[in-house]
């Protein structure tokens, strides 16, 4: 059986659907260029306003799809099954940025060690481009045969020749795994993308809260210097939790940006310290709790740990924060995910 899907975007768009598929399944076939993710109900990138239809939805998390949300009629494309003609909208309509998806054969030029468990990977690309990308999504990276796909967030600003990914060595995670034991520089890297939603909003000029969780810094970093090289008098604040004093990255690069721009400011916190330290310790929300009373005019971005990242939401929720001025990039373990991002 075939059935119909009414997209509302700008200009609205029609597809033919096949019955017992999902919308976003339906979609992409059809060569929509549908903003997804995880494809299996984790991360809510491809949330959307289900105006009419006749749907199934499957299981999916209460992280990516909350039950007030749901309330409002909004639902996951990934986790919806068409079973009769439906109409969706997209979210932030006036704000979806769609790049061409490009699948790219890269170069692995150079590898560091950004701490003992994460890998900052530099490509170039050597074919299959150009890739246009918004700061904070992300691309799906395969590394050698037989080693499956994974999800990693490009760091470099989007005008950037070559492409800037970090890989966090995930317990039993092939990829990473493969990454830390095996691959070399010289290496070729199957690049796929652009993925994602929680991308910088460029229309916005107000303050920008940036909250980043261990390798969650990638996005956060691409979405920091994207803004500032924009607007370099944008307000930004940045914070970033870490467990411990081993886990902290790039404070050198974020010293150099708040000496360039007195508007950048930056905060790392701390969550389980082994020894005294002067830093902030404890959860990055509550130093956020403890530094802002309202957050008008703001938009925040998001990326790292399910835990951290659905703590701050609350957060900024409990304070005013409308949700959808609230851009957020969970990363997800392959326990949790198998197309995780990391």
């Amino acid at each position: 059986m075939t059935a119909s899907i009414r997209i509302l975007t700008e200009p609205p768009q029609t597809i033919a659907a096949m019955t017992g598929e999902t919308i976003l399944t339906n979609a992409l076939q059809a060569g929509v260029s549908f903003p997804h993710n995880c494809q299996s109900g984790n991360c809510g990138a491809c949330k959307c306003e289900l105006i009419e239809g006749e749907v199934l939805e499957l299981p999916y998390s209460e992280y990516a799809l909350s039950a007030e949300e749901r309330a409002r009629n909004l639902i996951l494309a990934c986790r919806t099954q068409v079973w009769g003609d439906c109409t969706v909208r997209l979210l932030d309509a006036e704000e979806v940025v769609l790049h061409p998806s490009r699948v790219m054969r890269c170069r692995l030029m150079e590898m560091l060690d950004a701490t003992y468990d994460i890998k900052a990977l530099t490509l170039a690309v050597e074919a299959g481009g150009p890739y246009a990308f918004s700061a904070g999504q992300h691309a799906r990276l395969k590394f050698a045969p037989g080693i499956p796909e994974r999800n990693y967030s490009m760091a470099n600003h989007p005008a950037d020749d070559a492409l800037e990914f970090h890989v966090r060595a995930v317990p039993r995670g092939q990829a990473s795994g493969y990454v830390f034991t095996s691959l070399h520089v010289g290496a070729e890297v199957k690049v796929s993308g652009p993925l994602g939603n929680a991308y910088l909003r460029e229309n916005h000029k107000g303050p920008i809260l940036a909250v980043a969780g261990g390798s969650g810094m990638a996005p956060i970093k691409s979405i920091c210097a994207t803004a500032l090289r924009a607007n370099p008098e944008r307000r930004i604040h940045l914070y970033f939790g870490v467990r411990d004093e081993h886990d902290v990255y790039l404070e050198d690069y974020l010293h150099e940006l708040a000496r360039q721009h007195p508007n950048f400011s930056f905060e790392i916190a701390l969550s389980q310290p082994l020894q005294k330290t002067a830093r902030r310790h404890g959860l990055i929300r509550d130093a956020i709790a403890a530094d802002f009373t309202s957050f008008d005019g703001f938009k925040a971005y998001l990326a790292g740990p399910p835990p951290m990242v659905e703590s701050v939401q609350h957060l900024l929720l409990d304070k005013g924060m409308p949700l959808r001025d609230i851009h957020a990039d969970a990363f997800y373990s392959q326990a949790e995910d198998a197309f995780n991002v990391s």
